[in-house]
């Protein structure tokens, strides 16, 4: 006769959280020490955020290559055009610093990171040094910022995408919660149950173990257990949500795709999504042409409304056909 023994319990770890969540849009508190507002959004989360996902940084390229695209001339070189737009479309503002002539006259303006701006009381403008405690201070006047307004606050603009931020990270955590789920054992989502006498604390011990090191390079062992002379339901496996993660999956991939696409305005023609349907997206040509005659018009808004300040204007043009 085996020995009596306790009941004995264990549990796979705590769960471990993939990406931590962000600070809600608040209003751009002023910094009295620092003499600066803080942006409403951290700019390094905003910037790395760009990369986590495919479709969010598929948007993010399509729509700067298109602003690119229309931007003929201006005060601006067109590399400085080009990642002006890139923070304009990742931060919702860009900067710009005017250089000026021996004369005052404005004759060029040239790019300035986004993600180490920030903006001060009466039109001065400082940008961070990186291991420096001492910012760089710009006068009244020296820098320009075309920005996406945001109504909550009028200091720093906030990104068109705004509204599929959750989505970003929903779609992102499920691509992570996927690898995890393969890399560390997706056969343990189950509870192996005992119940024989004939099983001691070895036994036990046994089985605990080869259970623990099914993860990682062994996750797809198989495990034997014999107990002579045991009853007919002395083990049991009982799943737990394994094909409920494997349905989930696919589910909330393409939920959340499709709620990025409609955050950024874009068809998923011009995303690179692959249709669903024979029929494809249609004419892909006057697709795109509706997209540049409506939807980068309006992004390049914020350049054309320093039109009026700029000698030299800013010019752009749509249809490239002609």
């Amino acid at each position: 006769m085996a020995d009596a023994h306790k009941e004995l319990t264990f549990t796979f770890g705590d769960p471990e959280p993939v990406i931590n969540g962000v600070q809600d849009l608040l209003q751009a508190w002023y910094s009295e020490p620092m003499k600066y507002y803080e942006p409403p959004l951290s700019r390094p989360g905003l910037a790395k955020l760009a990369n986590a996902n495919a479709t969010h940084k598929r948007c993010l390229n399509f729509k700067v290559q298109q602003m690119a695209l229309v931007y003929k001339r201006g005060p601006l070189s067109a590399m400085d055009f080009r990642r002006a737009a890139r923070d304009l479309m990742t931060f919702g503002d860009c900067f710009l610093q005017n250089r000026f002539n021996g004369l005052g006259n404005l004759t060029r303006q040239v790019h300035l990171p986004a993600v180490n701006m920030r903006r001060g009381k009466e039109g001065r403008f400082f940008q961070l040094q990186n291991g420096l405690a001492d910012p760089v201070e710009f006068a009244a006047g020296e820098v320009a910022m075309p920005l996406q307004y945001d109504c909550a606050q009028s200091i720093y603009g906030v990104p068109d995408w705004i509204g599929a931020f959750n989505d970003v990270f929903l779609n992102s955590e499920a691509t992570l919660f996927r690898r995890r789920y393969f890399k560390n054992g997706s056969q343990m989502g189950f509870i192996l149950y005992t119940n024989d006498d004939k099983m001691n604390d070895d036994d036990e011990k046994a089985i605990r173990e080869k259970i623990e090191a099914g993860k990682g390079v062994g996750n797809f062992r198989s495990m034997f257990i014999n107990i002579p002379g045991g009853g007919e339901k002395a083990v049991q496996l009982i799943p737990v949500g394994e094909v409920g993660a494997k349905d989930e999956f696919e589910r909330i991939k393409s939920m959340s795709k499709s709620d990025i696409l409609v955050g950024h305005g874009m068809q998923a023609a011009l995303a690179g999504v692959m249709p669903e349907n024979a029929g494809g997206f249609g004419d892909l040509d006057k697709i795109q042409s509706f997209y540049r005659t409506n939807e980068v018009a309006a992004l390049v808004q914020p350049f054309l409304e320093m039109n009026d300040q700029l000698p030299a204007r800013l010019r752009f043009e749509f249809d490239l056909t002609a």
